[in-house]
């Protein structure tokens, strides 16, 4: 688990280590959520970079005799 601390424009810092492994670069646009206690950042990704990512998924659909 890493610490950040928050500046006093409220500003805080990703760790390196975070930022290499989620592939966060300058400019890169995250939603902010409050979850009870916490504070989630979630990087945006552009539609266009989404394309393929599940590639390989099993779209059959298995259905029951009477529901054909």
């Amino acid at each position: 688990m890493k610490t950040v601390t928050v500046s006093s424009k409220f500003q805080v810092v990703i760790p390196r280590e975070v930022r290499e492994s989620m592939d966060i670069q300058p400019g890169t646009r995250v939603q902010v959520l409050q979850y009870e206690n916490r504070i989630e950042l979630i990087p945006l990704k552009e539609p266009k970079a989404l394309r393929g990512f599940i590639r390989g998924i099993d779209t059959e659909v298995h259905r029951e005799e009477d529901r054909v």
